[in-house]
């Protein structure tokens, strides 16, 4: 198993080759084994038939001498057999009579007449008519003596085989070396064949490694095969989809740059709405001062006239220092933020002559360590669509519970309910088509946050009419002396 592991790991472009030349080598030790075989069983049958005639015509020559007993005549006889048969290089021959007795041999002092055959005799037969020692290179065969169906004795003989062996040898080294040079060159030659073949695929693995680190690049023209094919339609297919990916890129971020000008559009149209409303009621103060200023009533009401004013100013701009201030947004969330919203929101619901129902439970002690600014935005971004979402004159709804472990934060509206691509823009995993088709930016920044923040989003229809988005957010409280320890 790890071998298996490892040899995963190896790139295809190696793997592949590899296998290949492995493949090739034990085809040609398969084809070296069953030609070596075949060679055997060729031997062995052609010696069979040489050892069977030997057999037959020595049997001829000494049937007659056994049935008389005529000793020198069976040692003339396998004289005889032994120069006319020196094909078969025979080594010993040994003639036993019908009582099992030596009547003669070819080494008479080491085998005498009359005397026991060798025991070792009967265990070298096997059941082929020739049986090899490759021990010794020696081959063994007998013939019983037959005459009218009775036996009156049997043949013994050996034979040299080394020359079998040796030409065995000979054609095993020549099988071994042919077939190894050959095997050699098939490998690397398929080796060779077979890295180019995938030398694309290297190609677009190397391209499709590089987009997953983030550096998506097309695949230059110089690198595509020659003849096209398969390949380069696949190549031209990783090239679009490189290209349509940019170009949602640069979409995303043209439609990034277009809500964050229109967003910059309508906070600067409130805030000059709401700083110019109270201008005019300073200036006409300042008129009412410099025509009757003298008179104590009209004073003190002027006065206290102007201070209001400049306190509504001072409001509008500290809520807008707020927002856009960027070390105020990696401050912890407090309750100022949601104020903050409040605040920003009024311009717009003055326009469109809508309430905003407001019920948020916050300790004023107490801080969350999620970050203020991104929660800030998107609270906005959601209370701005249910705004547009509702009709003049309408209700929408902003309920933040707060509690040890989480927040959580839930917009409503009266409008005719939330589309489909942007239900999924807050709750399914990939938000990015309702992006591409130019809808739903402000809620996917809501997303981002919520997925930042390691929360979730769900929406559910209101019970009349209109949708409810809420906002789950994991927090984790702070203790105030810490936070005086830090101060």
């Amino acid at each position: 198993m790890r071998f298996l592991g490892r040899l995963r790991t190896i790139p295809v472009s190696y793997r592949v080759p590899v296998l290949v030349a492995l493949l090739m080598v034990a085809i040609s030790v398969v084809i070296s084994e069953r030609v070596l075989d075949r060679l055997s069983r060729t031997q062995e049958s052609f010696l069979d038939g040489l050892a069977g005639s030997y057999l037959d015509g020595l049997t001829a020559a000494v049937l007659p001498a056994v049935l008389r007993g005529d000793v020198w005549e069976v040692f003339d006889a396998l004289d005889r057999s032994r120069k006319s048969y020196q094909a078969l290089s025979p080594i010993e021959a040994v003639v036993t009579g019908a009582d099992g007795k030596v009547l003669a041999a070819t080494d008479p002092t080491r085998i005498p007449s009359f005397s026991d055959l060798p025991e070792a005799y009967a265990s070298r037969y096997g059941a082929s008519t020739v049986t090899f020692d490759r021990d010794s290179a020696t081959g063994f065969a007998h013939r019983d003596l037959v005459y009218q169906g009775q036996p009156v004795g049997a043949i013994h003989t050996a034979f040299d085989a080394s020359h079998i062996f040796a030409e065995r040898r000979e054609i095993l080294v020549t099988l071994l070396v042919t077939n190894g040079i050959l095997a050699a060159v098939f490998a690397f030659g398929g080796f060779l064949l077979v890295r180019r073949m995938i030398e694309p695929m290297r190609v677009l693995e190397d391209h499709m490694r590089a987009a997953a680190n983030g550096v998506a690049e097309p695949i230059p023209s110089a690198e595509f095969p020659a003849r096209g094919g398969e390949v380069a339609s696949l190549f031209n297919g990783y090239n679009a989809l490189v290209h349509a990916e940019r170009e949602r890129a640069n979409f995303a971020m043209q439609l990034a740059e277009e809500e964050k000008l229109a967003s910059l559009g309508r906070l600067a149209s409130g805030m000059a709405h709401e700083i110019n409303n109270p201008l005019g009621g300073l200036f006409n103060a300042i008129d009412t001062l410099k025509t009757h200023g003298r008179t104590p009533g009209v004073r003190d009401t002027s006065i206290s006239l102007i201070e209001r004013g400049l306190h509504g100013i001072r409001e509008v701009v500290e809520a807008a220092l707020a927002t856009y201030r960027p070390e105020r947004s990696a401050r912890p969330l407090s309750a100022d933020d949601l104020e903050d919203v409040k605040v920003l929101m009024k311009p717009e619901l003055r326009r469109r002559r809508q309430r905003l129902d407001w019920q948020v439970e916050w300790p004023a002690d107490a801080a969350a360590t999620i970050p203020g600014g991104p929660v800030r935005q998107a609270v906005l971004n959601l209370l701005l669509n249910a705004s547009a979402a509702t009709p003049e004159g309408g209700h929408i709804g902003l309920k933040v519970k707060r509690t040890a472990d989480r927040l959580k934060i839930s917009v409503s509206d009266e409008g005719p309910g939330m589309p489909r691509e942007s239900i999924s823009m807050l709750s399914d995993d990939d938000p990015g088509p309702a992006v591409r088709a130019g809808r739903g930016l402000g809620l996917w920044m809501a997303r981002r946050m919520v997925d930042a923040c390691g929360g979730k989003a769900t929406v559910e229809p209101a019970q009349s009419s209109g949708s409810i988005v809420t906002l789950i957010l994991p927090i984790g409280e702070e203790a105030k002396h810490e936070d005086s320890h830090a101060a």
